[in-house]
């Protein structure tokens, strides 16, 4: 700011001059007076041009830090907040608010907030020039000013929510494309890629008419902000003329008088576009914010000192979503259920009876409405979060790989797995595949894996569950897109590890089921029944109706 400042001052500097230069040797004809006079002008030309210089190498990097350090809280904020946050937003507005809304801060930062503090100096110092020059001609250059300054309070509020609206209809246009992408294959086998298209035109035909409405309202701004002081320039020019004529003012004192109006057109002009740019930082602000100042989630101590109760236990646990309709019955309506040290657990029920839901609240990627849960007698909100996730591994039935190698990608499990324990995770997992792979477990998987079959993504996602030998492990049918044969040897050596670890397995096969010790029955929200495979075939009409309607559609689809 001070660079910039002192760039505009100097400008300001040059009316004076040109003051002495008319009323000087030009009206007395001295030549020689009129050297030191210009090379004082060159110099101050020069100046200005150095300083400008500098204030483009001085905002250079600390604003390259700032935004970084920006982006950086904000990705390590999505890490903290919980998933009912990611479930509520689009993927393509929390992206729009990493990437373009710190695009638009940091140049905001760079030149308009600078210019707004320097601009506002300047036309306060070049309009008490002016009223030192001639305070009648200033004041009719000041007429413009009481209307610019109602039409710029209106301007801001309308140009504001425009801003805000095609900032979040950006966001908006960044999921349709991002959903387009990661779905391109089911857009291509149901014919559908035209109704896409047709989805991301729409967003661009509003995105587009909000940039219209924007430049409509800058554009008149810019109208007003031009002309009327155009017009009383004009007005101090004529009346300047008429003053010098009856000798009231000298011309050096017009010159200089006109020059130092000139000088301000800038300052004066550049109010619409910084003002805009000022609504457009502000909304991007806003929106940052708004990611930024989200709840992250607590760790309420239990308020229950630890207990020699080993294994897994779910006492009262009752579970909705925040987002469920007011008056609707919970999906987890009081879970009572204790897995032993070493034991394995089958959960089965129906489709959406909440099996996936209770599996995610042991390592608190949701959080129970009611109730606890605890690890060896300890509850899981005593537990750090890093610890939790240390002693709880998962698998889920869709797995989720990343853009990184297979080996990146397994031991994200364990970081610091050796290479024994890696391939000991692989071959549990039946994943001998990747020795096939071009590059082996250097092998890039792309995007969401999807250069891998499914029942290749879901066996590394189980060697990854165990690679870090967790006390705990939870698996959420981590065997469904697997064929017969891989099943079994996968079950076969899944024993081995089941045999040394505490297990909970969501299970919609009788083959999977068969891996457990007991199995527990989730009905209506709450466990039903708990009891060996046997015992509840023999004891439970619904358990027998569930298994059986399964293994005859097996028995279908096999003939």
């Amino acid at each position: 700011m001070a660079a910039a400042g002192l760039a505009s001052l100097s400008v300001l500097a040059v009316p004076i001059v040109l003051r002495g230069i008319v009323d000087g040797p030009i009206a007395h004809h001295d030549l020689s007076g009129l050297w030191p006079l210009a090379l004082a002008l060159l110099l101050l030309g020069l100046a200005e041009a150095a300083l400008f210089g500098v204030r483009r190498i001085i905002v250079a990097r600390p604003l390259a830090k700032v935004e970084t350090k920006l982006r950086g809280d904000l990705f390590a904020k999505l890490q903290r907040l919980p998933i009912s946050f990611h479930d509520r937003w689009p993927s393509g507005q929390l992206l729009s608010r990493a990437t373009s809304d710190l695009f638009v801060m940091r140049l905001f930062l760079a030149f308009p907030l600078v210019f707004l503090v320097v601009n506002s100096t300047v036309f306060l110092t070049g309009t008490a020039l002016m009223f030192t020059l001639d305070w009648r001609l200033a004041l009719i250059t000041l007429i413009p000013a009481i209307p610019l300054i109602i039409y710029t309070r209106r301007f801001e509020a309308g140009y504001s929510a425009a801003s805000r609206l095609a900032q979040d209809q950006n966001g908006d246009l960044a999921t349709v494309v991002e959903e387009s992408v990661l779905g391109i294959r089911i857009l291509k086998a149901f014919g559908r890629h035209r109704t896409m298209a047709e989805e991301f035109r729409r967003h661009s035909a509003d995105l587009r008419e909000t940039e219209l409405r924007k430049a409509d309202l800058l554009g008149n701004l810019w109208a007003a902000i031009v002309g009327l002081p155009e017009l009383a320039l004009g007005a101090a020019l004529a009346t300047g003329a008429v003053l010098v004529a009856h000798d009231e003012l000298s011309a050096g004192t017009l010159v200089a008088f006109l020059s130092t109006a000139l000088a301000l057109r800038w300052p004066v002009e550049s109010i619409g576009w910084l003002l805009g740019f000022a609504a457009e930082a502000a909304s991007a602000a806003n929106r940052y914010f708004e990611v930024m100042d989200e709840p992250e989630p607590t760790d309420p101590p239990s308020g229950e000192a630890p207990s020699d109760d080993r294994g897994i236990r779910f006492t009262g646990v009752r579970f909705r979503y925040p987002d469920a309709p007011a008056g609707t019955p919970d999906l987890l309506a009081g879970i009572d259920l204790h897995i032993r040290p070493g034991e394995t657990l089958a959960l089965v029920g129906a489709t959406g009876s909440g099996k996936t839901t209770l599996t995610a609240l042991l390592p608190r990627l949701y959080e129970p409405t009611a109730g606890s849960i605890t690890l060896d007698g300890t509850d899981v909100r005593d537990l750090p979060r890093e610890e939790l996730r240390r002693l709880v591994a998962v698998a889920f039935e869709e797995p989720t790989l990343f853009s990184a190698t297979v080996r990146e990608n397994v031991l994200m499990g364990a970081p610091g797995a050796d290479p024994q324990r890696l391939a000991g995770a692989l071959d549990t997992a039946q994943a001998g595949f990747v020795e096939r792979l071009p590059e082996g477990l250097d092998t890039e998987v792309g995007e969401q894996g999807l250069s891998l079959s499914g029942g290749q993504r879901q066996r590394l996602a189980l060697a990854r569950a165990v690679v870090g030998e967790p006390r705990f492990l939870v698996l959420d049918d981590p065997l469904s897109a697997l064929d017969v044969h891989t099943e079994a040897l996968v079950e076969r050596a899944l024993r081995r590890v089941l045999a040394d670890t505490t297990a909970l397995v969501v299970a919609h096969r009788p083959s999977t089921v068969l891996l457990a010790d007991r199995v527990a029955l989730l009905d209506d929200g709450r466990i039903a029944a708990v009891g060996t495979h046997h015992e509840l075939l023999q004891s439970c009409p619904a358990y027998r109706a569930l298994m059986s309607g399964e293994s005859e559609l097996e028995g279908a689809l096999a003939r």
